[in-house]
């Protein structure tokens, strides 16, 4: 809490004591978030309906990280310092559907532009620092950006989802970075969503309490309900960090530091259950995004300065800028998950455990198409057509 002050950090010392006393049943709620992974959905005492709801979904605190550079951080980061690590990837590799390159072909000889950029954006759980093959990926994030009108949408891929890994094998779609790192990564969206991706920024957990703190805090609106599981999850966190925390005290509109912003991104224990965690995170991006807006040359180098070690990207210095160009010029205009709420099941389908299906991968990925070009016309590929058949296929007796 190296951003409050020293007042603060004394009235949290006081404060812990108290709060070192909750319950057993609560730190095991927050710590049990950590290990989502590892949980079966059956392990949860809850009596809800099991199809449309999506259990063990990740803790997407990295998403954070990741979508904020998205929308301007990589600018200050490329014109700041040159410590991103820049990965040079073999694009021969990446996979791209053979009706998306037709279609190509064929703007280029009309010579028509979109002037979209596709960014793939990873999310790692890597605390030793490795973001490559081997890690598999907490969120996994489509940045489109709108070069002609600096428009941006997000839309997040959920990383249980069940889908083809690019090699015709079935899985939760982020055992692909685990398997082949972030060609593989790319290439299953691709395969699946039929996108044209060939760059990527990753970033490892870690870096968003200093972001935040950096800013000065974020404005947020804190329900009752809401204020015990954020504070539980300060609690399991500043054990795990060494450090103190500042409980949240009250419901309403109140500026949140790094501590209680990220803490807040965790809470999955209320009514909404996931997709409510999934809309609070989006809140604070929104919030994060404003600020930095708004925010000096150097209240952003120190906030990526606290993102550095744990990036890296295949896009060089001078293709960051061309893209993003400045951060006060950029609007997020929108974001969603994928697959789309009234198009998705939650199941456990056999050894690969919880898993979000799509309930018709077609429709899903025209409903995606519609939101990222809106302008455009587009009809699903071969090989789209055949992922859907072949998902259905699979997943057929567990969504029963």
């Amino acid at each position: 809490m190296d951003k409050q002050t020293q007042d603060s950090q004394e009235q949290a010392n006081n404060r812990n004591l108290k709060h070192n006393n909750q319950t057993e049943s609560s730190k095991e709620h927050a710590a049990g978030e950590q290990n989502a992974e590892d949980q079966s959905a059956g392990a949860e005492d809850k009596t809800v309906e099991k199809r449309r709801r999506i259990r063990n979904l990740p803790l997407l605190i990295a998403e954070i990280c990741v979508l904020l550079i998205s929308v301007g951080i990589m600018y200050v980061v490329v014109t700041a310092t040159d410590e991103v690590e820049h990965k040079d990837i073999d694009r021969e590799q990446i996979i791209i559907n053979e009706e998306v390159k037709e279609t190509h072909k064929k703007e280029e000889r009309q010579q028509i532009s979109k002037g979209y950029r596709n960014i793939a954006l990873f999310g790692v759980d890597a605390r030793d620092g490795q973001l490559g093959r081997g890690t598999r990926s907490d969120s996994i994030i489509i940045a489109s950006i709108n070069q002609d009108t600096q428009e941006i949408k997000l839309v997040s891929v959920f990383r249980d989802t069940f889908l083809n890994l690019s090699n015709d094998t079935y899985n939760k779609c982020n055992a692909a970075y685990a398997q082949g790192g972030p060609e593989q990564a790319i290439s299953m969206l691709n395969t699946n969503l039929d996108l044209d991706i060939t760059d990527y920024v990753t970033v490892g957990f870690g870096g968003l309490i200093d972001s935040v703190d950096a800013l000065g805090g974020i404005e947020m609106e804190i329900t009752e309900v809401e204020i015990s599981h954020l504070n539980n999850y300060q609690l399991t966190m500043s054990e795990e960090l060494g450090v103190d925390y500042i409980p949240v005290e009250h419901s309403g509109k109140q500026l949140l530091n790094g501590m209680q912003a990220t803490a807040y991104c965790r809470i999955r224990y209320t009514k909404g259950d996931d997709f409510k965690r999934a809309e609070r995170q989006r809140n604070v991006l929104t919030a994060m995004m404003e600020k930095a807006k708004k925010a000096s040359v150097s209240s952003l180098t120190e906030m990526v300065n606290a993102i550095l070690p744990e990036v890296e990207t295949s896009l060089g210095v001078n293709e960051i800028i061309s893209v993003l160009g400045s951060v006060s010029g950029y609007n997020v205009i929108a974001s969603d998950g994928f697959p789309f709420e009234d198009n998705r099941t939650g199941a456990n389908v056999g050894s690969k455990g919880s898993c979000v299906i799509p309930d018709d991968l077609e429709e899903n990925v025209v409903e995606l198409h519609a939101l990222l070009y809106p302008e455009a016309e587009y009809q699903p590929s071969r090989q789209v057509r055949n992922i859907s058949v072949e998902i259905d296929a699979l997943t057929l007796e567990y969504r029963k």
